[in-house]
């Protein structure tokens, strides 16, 4: 022990020591030294403004200030092809050299959607339909039908377009509407030989009106009473009558007269 702080004394371990203080240092600041090189610590520059630009400036710009650069695209309404929609990161961020920017522009050939089923909803459920699948609203004319404001048809470019018909996305698409008041004239039932109540069915169903009712001849029986006669009558003159039109009938339990041959 005595012989070891004896030589720890002496110049030689003094001098030993110094110099493997001395590596010791000089090795951890060549480390240092060289990882600043290595990642240019402190060597950053900021990310230029590309947003709204054409995609071709905005890559021109990039390579010129040592940038690498990656490219997506989306479709959007109204607006120019070709721009700079979305950067990432941000303008204005510090960044290093060679980071690669993220540009997002606007694609020139909209993409297809697949045509939604609108036929018999309502003009507002039809729109927000239409919006929802990022289509546009085109002209609306109306068409004779009971239903008012529902969808009849549908067309694209003045075809009729079906559900599931592949369309460009942002398409403006035309409908025709019902008006709610449906045909002004409908066909005048044939009568003649019907009861009562099979004569005021039918006129339900072509929405017209039963008029008066009378009797005609030896009643003996209302329920099977048949129409004899009807006014207006059916002829060939007269196929057709307003909707709403009031029919009157005869009824009889005799058989209706038969027309003389002409």
């Amino acid at each position: 022990m005595n012989k070891f702080f004896a030589y720890i004394k002496t110049d030689t371990f003094r001098k030993n020591l110094l110099i493997a203080i001395g590596s010791v240092a000089a090795f951890i600041a060549l480390i240092f030294i060289s990882l600043r090189f290595y990642t240019r610590h402190g060597e950053s520059i900021p990310v230029p403004g590309l947003k709204g630009l054409p995609v071709e400036k905005a890559v021109q710009i990039l390579e010129s200030q040592g940038f690498k650069y990656q490219l997506d695209s989306v479709y959007l309404q109204d607006k120019a092809p070709g721009l700079v929609v979305e950067q990432d990161p941000d303008p204005n961020t510090s960044v290093k050299l060679n980071r690669t920017i993220y540009l997002t522009i606007i694609t020139r050939n909209a993409p297809d959607v697949d045509f939604p089923e609108i036929t018999g909803l309502s003009f507002l459920e039809a729109k927000t339909m239409l919006e929802n699948f990022a289509l546009k609203l085109g002209d609306t004319t109306y068409a004779s039908d009971i239903a008012r404001d529902r969808v009849l048809e549908v067309k694209f470019g003045g075809v009729p377009v079906k559900k599931g018909q592949s369309v460009p996305k942002g398409s403006k698409i035309d409908l025709i509407l019902g008006d709610g008041k449906g045909a002004s004239e409908v066909d005048l039932p044939d009568l003649i030989g019907n009861t009562l109540s099979e004569a005021s069915f039918a006129l339900r169903g072509s929405s017209l009106e039963l008029g008066a009712i009378s009797y005609e001849g030896t009643l003996i029986d209302t329920v099977g009473a048949k129409v004899i006669k009807q006014f207006p009558a059916l002829s060939d003159s007269l196929t057709k009558v307003t909707i709403g039109t009031r029919v009157d009938i005869i009824l009889s339990n005799d058989p209706p007269p038969v027309n003389p041959a002409p």
